[in-house]
């Protein structure tokens, strides 16, 4: 999925520069890291526009005072409560395109109800309204930045309207009805170039930053694997010997600090080598996944390391261990194990799949190795076997007789 993503971003990044829209898995997920972020964008734009439009109470209180309460309702009454209603929607993250219509529709209302107090003036000075019309697109272009597609729309749209009232509005020359539309048109025109270049930008910034996003995190898992690989048992999936070797220091170290003991137990199949020869090579790998598997499912997931540690033979590493609680997970182990059932006719002792199991516990203090802990628990081990397999033995923590415990 990433490495699709990433091939998508590649080639959006080589498309014509008049395209600005990306390709769908890539726009959607433009929309949903950015939208957030836009959706303050306007809402807070939006209301320093709101305020800058309302302040023009002002300004139609000192040039067009015989219809000023007009004027003060239409925007204090209408426009603003509209565009307030407008500003909520945007700050609920809708959808990308309706976000977008909200602010559009804001706009329009703003351009037709300026447009009303325009006209219904009668004010001589009621023309220089026109000047102040092309402040409209800006907002909508520049400040809030309209998709562009909207942007085109909303400006042509308001454009209509402001001729609309121009036109029709007696009192206004012809020259300057035909100047102030050519100026509105310039303007629109300037700032449909401004939110071209702008959301262009904003989206090839977007791509570059998603490709070395992307790229790190591809680097990031391969490096992962790689490890998992390094420290893995690749026919069983449990930890391999380097693993186990680093790890055991570290928990001895641990160990040490707090005081803590260290439990270990060392996992040997009975007569593997007699499975093996009745089976065959294959079967005796599907041996080895399910007893790893099975030793998986008796220990602490979290806390516990199962390894194998050679051929047949397998070691978990118990920190914060006691003597009860390595016993205990001995006999779970090699109960476990043996109710799996698996064949081994050829075997002495048993028809089916058995282990030995020797465990230690040792509370590890300064100067003593952690070959110590591995040393008790395969003199453990071979007590186990000697005493007649498919059976644990437990070392005693403190030195003393081996505890061998037989299976019934």
């Amino acid at each position: 999925m990433k490495e699709t993503l990433l091939s998508e971003v590649e080639a959006n990044l080589l498309k014509p520069w008049y395209r600005l829209r990306f390709s769908p898995a890539v726009e959607t997920r433009f929309e949903t890291d950015t939208s957030i972020q836009r959706s303050k964008h306007l809402v807070l734009t939006g209301i320093v526009a709101l305020i800058i439009y309302d302040l023009f109470v002002f300004y139609d209180y000192i040039f067009r005072q015989e219809t000023w309460s007009i004027a003060a309702w239409i925007r204090l009454g209408m426009v603003t409560p509209v565009g307030l209603a407008c500003l909520y929607c945007v700050s609920r993250h809708l959808r990308p395109a309706l976000r977008e219509a909200m602010m559009a529709v804001a706009i329009l209302i703003a351009m037709l109800f300026s447009n009303v107090i325009f006209y219904v003036s009668k004010s001589p000075y009621s023309f220089l309204d026109t000047f102040a019309f092309g402040l409209i697109p800006l907002v909508s272009n520049v400040v809030f930045s309209l998709r562009f597609a909207f942007a085109v729309v909303t400006s042509l749209l308001c454009g209509l309207i402001m001729a609309a009232f121009v036109v029709a509005y007696q009192p206004m020359a012809f020259e300057v009805k035909v100047y102030t539309l050519a100026l509105f048109a310039s303007n629109v025109v300037f700032t449909l170039l401004a939110n071209f270049r702008l959301e262009a930008s904003e989206r090839q910034s977007y791509l570059l930053l998603l490709r070395k996003q992307l790229r790190a995190n591809a680097a990031q898992a391969e490096y992962q694997a790689l490890t998992k690989i390094s420290i893995t048992d690749p026919l069983t999936g449990v930890a391999n010997r380097r693993h186990f070797d680093n790890v055991l220091a570290q928990r001895w170290e641990a160990a040490i600090a707090k005081q803590a003991m260290v439990g270990m137990l060392v996992i040997d199949i009975d007569y593997f080598k007699f499975y093996n020869d009745r089976y065959g090579h294959l079967q005796g790998d599907n041996c080895l996944r399910q007893v790893a598997l099975e030793i998986q499912q008796h220990v602490r997931q979290e806390d516990d390391l199962v390894v194998r540690y050679g051929g047949e033979e397998f070691v978990v590493l118990l920190p914060n261990a006691s003597v009860s609680s390595t016993y205990q997970a001995t006999e779970r182990v090699r109960q476990g194990i043996e109710a799996l059932g698996l064949p081994n006719e050829d075997a002495p002792n048993s028809p089916v799949v058995t282990v030995s199991i020797g465990a230690a516990v040792i509370r590890p203090v300064h100067g003593m190795a952690p070959s110590a802990l591995i040393l008790h628990a395969d003199e453990a081990l071979y007590q186990a076997k000697r005493a007649g397999r498919n059976r644990s033995v437990l070392a005693p923590l403190h030195e003393g007789p081996l505890v061998t415990y037989i299976a019934r």
